[in-house]
């Protein structure tokens, strides 16, 4: 992927990317693709953190991809991108938070930022394709430049001018794909909310999927199911994510000890924890947190 990106996990052998935050820089970054390829192209591979690859003008494989072609790379999906020519492309990747406090990533941005709704698409190979008009191709190339002229510069007021030429492109995506973001709003949308507010108020407790599942009146098995088709994910997952995101913040921020942390991301049993944690980043909490001074 990108020096911003690294894997933290592994599900079913397929190696989970996550985009590594930094407080000096926008949670945001482009990658161009001129004559290579990046390392995880034609591998599988998922993400935790939403993708926009765009074909710029000059591939080389007219026949795979013309210029103007648009994927939506869905977070939490199995990605194979061997299909996309990496020649020409331009890879915009982006934590949530980078439009604003209201999207701290990675818990997810889905149930409150509708600019976001196109990358719960569903597909089952993770990317949505769309087309960008001829007269708007001139404007994509140049926001995507100006992203990457602001945040190599860095002059004042470059992370709100990164997350506002941002903004413009996830304005466009969400027109573009209007038929994929109108079904959202018009069927589970309401629910992926509940469910998001529903994990968002309990991950403190020691809850359950059966418990999220009654919260909004449906079985397990179905909800699951839902989740799962729109953001290549579990609740279980979104679940643990929640937990990791507050413990992170909490080793961190915090004195608190290991143990009172798992307590307070309603993680009952220390060593399951501590478990969890490692198989999520890599080391143990207390190497997380050294780590951190």
């Amino acid at each position: 992927m990108s020096e911003r990106t690294h894997p933290v996990r592994y599900e079913a052998g397929v190696p989970v990317y996550r985009y590594a935050t930094d407080p000096s820089v926008p949670p945001l970054s482009v990658m161009r693709f001129t004559g290579g390829m990046m390392p995880a192209h034609g591998v599988p591979h998922i993400h935790d953190f939403p993708v926009l690859m765009y074909i710029a003008a000059g591939s080389e494989h007219p026949e795979i991809s013309r210029s103007g072609d648009l994927y939506v790379v869905a977070p939490g999906a199995v990605i194979d991108a061997a299909g996309i020519p990496m020649d020409s492309a331009c890879g915009v990747l982006f934590d949530p938070a980078a439009l604003g406090d209201d999207t701290r990533a990675p818990w997810p941005a889905w149930r409150a930022h509708p600019l976001l709704f196109p990358f719960l698409h569903g597909n089952a190979d993770g990317l949505l394709r769309l087309r960008v008009p001829v007269r708007r191709q001139p404007m994509w190339e140049n926001t995507i430049a100006a992203i990457e002229e602001e945040l190599s510069t860095r002059r004042a007021g470059f992370r709100q001018a990164a997350a506002a030429h941002l903004t413009l492109l996830l304005v466009d995506v969400a027109r573009l794909a209007d038929d994929v973001v109108g079904d959202l709003r018009r069927s589970n949308e309401t629910v992926l909310a509940e469910v998001f507010d529903a994990i968002e108020k309990g991950f403190g407790e020691p809850i359950s999927l059966r418990d999220i599942a009654r919260s909004v009146g449906m079985t397990p098995a179905y909800l699951t199911t839902l989740v799962r088709r729109r953001t290549g994910r579990t609740v279980q997952d979104w679940l643990i994510e929640r937990r990791m995101t507050e413990a992170r913040r909490l080793l961190s921020e915090s004195d608190l000890p290991v143990n009172a942390i798992a307590r307070r991301v309603g993680m009952l049993d220390p060593g399951y924890f501590a478990r969890r944690f490692r198989a999520e980043q890599g080391m143990t909490p207390r190497a997380w947190r050294l780590s951190r001074l």
